[in-house]
């Protein structure tokens, strides 16, 4: 029962109540059955053969033919044939440019929680002295090399010098590579996928010349909800965190739950037990992660603030989306939160590059003000962090 709500989630069908409640009943060839037309735009799938949808520009679906009725001992059968028809978008194959003096390689951590490969690039452009560290957090489906390709966060982090790592969530950790947000081991600290991440981060900071100060961490969707973890969980790790179409920490505590928080919302878990500066993009066209999360997010990280001045304003990308942002910002002036609202736009990196998958070029620049937020939080000069 578990495994069938599990592939369904990974898929991110925009309502999986319906098939929630088939499976708790045992009525496990009507739930397949389901997901299947869900796959197929909700019509079966002797009615078309044309692909089908997810999110409309960023994830191709084929619709599946439609499966006589079997008995439960084929089901695993039937799920691995299904699972083989969602396509991960762009992810596959994606090269990403390195420019000279620059590198980006492969590595590993280890501890007892698991085993995480990782990519890491170092700019061609290094100043002297420590560098800043951005942890990168991909969404499901996606891989290292097609996150920052779609990003193009290594191509911005050129200008400041940063290095920027990219964890890879393999497919024997969840079906689809997505973070385990929802699984409660793995929202604690010391425990589970965070402590594999804060590991890596740990190790990158042992081997190259990171400025302890400067150290953050990003993700997208999935990726969005676990480095919202990571910032109240490593709040002496991470100067600043980036929620891009995730969730808010503890907003689930199993399957079931995570559908209604992915559909409809959820408060999360309490506020963040100290404040660690967050930037906050979300579509308020998001039909994947509903985008009251966001604000969830939001009223998370500020709830330990006292103080703070909000101030609203409105613009309009060059690449056409309108948007909203936010700023809550401390008695000296300083942004601790920003949350941006794009107007129109659904679940994709905003200003991304269609190289990658789950991206939407019409911006804002979501990797730019990433950057530009992270690298504001630095501590003056002479100052600890």
């Amino acid at each position: 029962m578990p495994r069938l709500e599990s592939i369904a989630m990974s898929f991110q069908l925009p309502d999986m109540s319906e098939v929630t409640r088939l499976t708790k009943s045992g009525k496990l060839t009507e739930a397949t059955a389901l997901i299947q037309r869900l796959l197929g735009g909700g019509k079966p799938a002797a009615e078309s053969t044309s692909p089908k949808t997810i999110d409309a520009e960023f994830t191709t679906v084929d619709t599946p033919p439609q499966p006589k009725a079997q008995p439960r001992a084929g089901l695993g059968e039937t799920l691995r044939r299904l699972a083989a028809k969602v396509k991960p978008g762009r992810s596959a194959g994606v090269e990403v440019p390195v420019p000279e003096g620059a590198s980006f390689v492969t590595a590993s951590y280890s501890n007892a929680a698991g085993t995480r490969s990782y990519k890491l690039y170092t700019p061609a452009k290094r100043p002297e002295g420590p560098l800043p560290l951005v942890v990168m957090l991909h969404g499901c489906t996606q891989s290292p090399d097609d996150f920052a390709a779609g990003t193009r966060m290594n191509e911005l982090a050129e200008e400041p010098g940063c290095l920027v790592a990219y964890p890879a969530q393999p497919q024997s950790a969840n079906a689809n590579k997505c973070w385990n947000w929802f699984s409660p081991d793995d929202q604690r600290r010391d425990h589970g996928e965070p402590s594999i991440l804060a590991g890596i981060t740990r190790q990158i900071m042992d081997d190259h010349p990171v400025d302890p100060g400067r150290v953050y961490i990003a993700g997208l969707s999935a990726g969005g909800a676990a480095a919202a973890i990571m910032g109240a969980a490593y709040p002496d790790l991470y100067a600043g965190v980036g929620v891009h179409s995730g969730l808010p920490r503890g907003a689930a505590r199993d399957i079931p739950s995570a559908f209604a928080a992915m559909r409809s919302g959820a408060a999360g878990s309490g506020p963040s037990p100290r404040v660690v500066p967050t930037i906050v993009f979300h579509g308020d066209r998001d039909s994947t992660v509903h985008p009251s999360n966001a604000e969830a997010v939001v009223a998370q990280v500020t709830a330990p603030a006292r103080g703070l001045k909000t101030n609203t304003e409105r613009g309009q990308s060059s690449g056409g989306h309108a948007f909203s942002r936010t700023v809550h910002a401390d008695p000296s002036g300083r942004p601790v939160v920003e949350h941006w609202t794009i107007h129109g736009a659904g679940h994709a990196w905003a200003g991304g590059s269609p190289t990658g998958s789950y991206t939407d070029p019409r911006g804002p620049d979501a990797t730019r003000e990433m950057l530009r937020f992270f690298l504001e939080q630095a501590p003056p000069a002479g100052q600890p962090a």
